[in-house]
């Protein structure tokens, strides 16, 4: 009834678990970035079919993946390595797409832990398009890719629980510096294709892309962005309420916008 699709790079750690979660499924693929370890050994031990690709960038790669990897069903849940679906949200998911109507995709809530302890404020958004009909869904952007749905959306109960630090702190810093490299580039490439900034269109311009594209640009030109970020975060999201949890990990994501605002400074004097 529905496919899984499992992103992976070196995921040997975390993938058992990942597969536990999604036993219940009769067609588990897993999307393989030509990992080192054992994660193919992992995933065909437990049955899953294995594709591997060239990782390029997060967009490309999914969207290829979605065209190209033969789902048995027409329906596909999405899912990381460092993720698993709770029992509830595997029920759901399957007497959803039972009578879906009009829907071609719904959304899951995540959950995060930090310290094995959920991120239930600080987190910027826990809401996530996860289940949809691959020929209707497509991504955008480099990095932290935007999921376009071509058609109506719903949402399903249950918990999709996250563990962004099972392999710990220095490996969460070693991929978001990867990431950050990747948002600079977008910036550029956003800039490149958008045209001139207007504050304005970032909020009345009537193309969805355009207005996006604007009201990123208004995000990015903000002066002191990591503090702003730090501030949203535990302030405005109320992070301080998960409690030193909360405080790292808004610090960690404040880090991590200064990585990407220091990198688009040097990209912009190499070109």
């Amino acid at each position: 009834m529905i496919s899984v699709l499992i992103l992976t790079r070196n995921e040997e750690q975390d993938l058992p678990g990942c597969l536990d979660s999604v036993a219940w499924s009769d067609d588990v693929h897993v999307f393989d970035s030509f990992s080192t370890d054992r994660t193919v050994e992992i995933a065909q031990s437990r049955g899953a079919k294995v594709t591997q690709r060239k990782f390029d960038n997060w967009a490309a790669h999914q969207n290829w993946g979605l065209a190209h990897i033969p789902f048995r069903h027409s329906w596909v849940f999405y899912i990381d390595a460092d993720e698993r679906m709770t029992p509830e949200l595997a029920d759901s998911v399957r007497r959803s797409v039972i009578d879906p109507g009009d829907k071609v995709a719904f959304r899951v809530q995540r959950r995060d832990f930090l310290f094995d302890r959920w991120l239930r404020h600080v987190q910027t958004s826990p809401f996530y398009l996860r289940l949809f009909r691959p020929e209707k869904m497509r991504y955008e952007r480099l990095v932290n890719p935007v999921s376009l749905p071509d058609g109506p959306t719903g949402q399903v109960a249950g918990f999709l629980d996250h563990y962004p630090f099972s392999k710990g702190l220095t490996a969460w810093i070693a991929r978001h510096n990867s990431y950050s490299t990747f948002e600079a580039e977008q910036i550029l490439e956003n800039r490149r294709q958008g045209g001139r900034f207007s504050l304005a269109g970032a909020f009345s311009a009537k193309d969805f892309h355009e207005r996006r594209y604007h009201q990123k640009e208004m995000f990015y030109r903000l002066p002191a962005r990591p503090l702003v970020k730090f501030l949203l975060l535990y302030f405005g999201k109320r992070g301080f309420l998960d409690g030193s949890a909360g405080f790292t990990y808004s610090t960690l994501q404040a880090f991590y916008e200064y990585l990407i605002v220091l990198k688009t400074r040097e990209l912009e004097r190499q070109r």
